[in-house]
């Protein structure tokens, strides 16, 4: 009895561990991914103040703007709170590290990456170490990560141990195979790989792992206010979003279209950009946020009347016509769901979204992604495979005539 018991203490110490572990690991990276935003958006740039110039810092007020401005945040005191969060993690701090508190005002506030003085300690730099091994990964031509099947099952992002410690030898970033081991054991230690079922430390051998987080995965700020048990689960789901008729908390009416074009209402709550699961009844679900957004028209069956194959589309002198689109996502996502398999189609288009201001529509076919053919994958897979890319995405359709 005294064994079991502390057998379950020792077990309950390592969930917290995992759950700190995984929510400094969401810190880390939605820090990351706005720190890059916003230099991108040349809101983060060299400022002078006193005959003084501060290099790479963004004005506290200027800021709460941008949030606001880029749906970030409905209103300027959530908007704080984001902040004030990511000051907290010390991801962010005052240029003179005179104010603890983010402050609504002109303020210089500086991301600690850009001035060396982030806090390095264990936890950071294994994840740190392993985020950039990932992209590192994502970015090799003909990848060792990949969807692959383990028991009756199919598991995204994975890769082979041997394999991994095999890359890691040839890109220098271990010096031996022992070594490369214990790499990949800290990885799996901290919460950043595990084994597909759970079974298994990382070994050098032939066992399956994958990366439990998709680092790529475009997080919303409004993440970090959530708790962590009612967090938003990745799934490979299409990057689609629901935007919500009111902002009134609560549970949030959509608009749902059926193929017979009868509308009624539904009752959901709002799905994130890129990550949200969908049930049963094909309606997504997820913890509520907030937005002003119009709402969305979606199909919860299928939009095709007949299905159309491969060949047929590329039949010359068919009745479809190529179409090709730039998508630049914003800040909840690209705005369509793509459904069906070899081909998949448009499901639903969010009027507001960046894919309806491309000209994307319900029933075209997806031909490529990225210059990669898809015609003969299924829509978790093209999912996945634009939720792992850029921002911006270029992708081919075939329209009826």
């Amino acid at each position: 009895m005294v064994f079991e018991r502390e057998m379950d203490a020792i077990a309950n110490s390592m969930q917290k561990k995992a759950a700190e572990l995984e929510r400094l690991a969401e810190v880390l990276v939605t820090g990351e991914q706005l720190r890059l935003r916003l230099h991108e958006g040349k809101v983060i740039k060299d400022r002078r103040h006193h005959l003084r110039t501060y290099p790479n810092c963004f004005v506290g007020k200027e800021l709460i703007d941008w949030l606001i401005e880029h749906k970030e945040a409905s209103e300027r005191e959530t908007a704080i709170k984001i902040m004030q969060k990511l000051l907290d993690q010390s991801i962010i701090h005052h240029v003179c590290d005179e104010h603890r508190e983010f402050k609504d005002m002109k303020l210089f506030y500086r991301f600690r990456k850009d001035d060396g003085t982030f806090p390095l300690d264990n936890e950071a730099k294994v994840f740190m170490r392993g985020q950039r091994i990932y992209e590192k990964l994502m970015n090799t031509e003909n990848s060792i990560i990949q969807s692959r099947e383990e028991e009756g099952g199919n598991f995204e992002r994975t890769l082979v141990a041997s394999e991994f410690v095999d890359w890691l030898l040839q890109e220098g970033e271990m010096a031996t195979r022992e070594e490369a081991e214990q790499l990949g054991r800290r990885l799996l230690e901290h919460g950043i790989i595990q084994h597909v079922t759970n079974k298994h430390h990382f070994v050098d051998g032939p066992l399956l792992f994958q990366f439990r987080m998709n680092f790529r995965r475009r997080r919303r700020l409004m993440e970090l206010l959530q708790e962590r048990g009612r967090g938003i689960p990745e799934s490979h789901d299409s990057p689609f979003c629901l935007r919500k008729q009111n902002s009134d908390g609560g549970n949030t009416s959509f608009l749902s279209v059926s193929p017979t074009k009868e509308i009624k209402m539904v009752v959901g709550v709002r799905r994130s950009s890129m990550s949200s699961s969908c049930g049963s009844s094909g309606y997504y679900s997820s913890s509520p946020t907030l937005s002003s957004s119009p709402p969305v028209l979606c199909n919860p069956k299928s939009v095709l009347k007949r299905h159309v194959s491969p060949e047929e589309l590329q039949t010359p002198g068919g009745p479809f016509l190529k179409k090709t689109f730039t998508i630049v996502g914003d800040a909840v996502g690209w705005g369509f769901v793509v459904r069906g398999s070899k081909p998949c189609h448009i499901q639903a288009v969010d009027p507001g979204g960046p894919a309806a201001a491309a000209g994307m529509k319900v029933c075209q076919f997806v031909v490529s992604v990225n210059g990669l053919n898809v015609l003969a994958q299924d829509y978790r897979t093209v999912s996945n495979l634009i939720l792992t890319g850029p921002r911006t995405i270029v992708m081919e359709v075939m329209e009826e005539i």
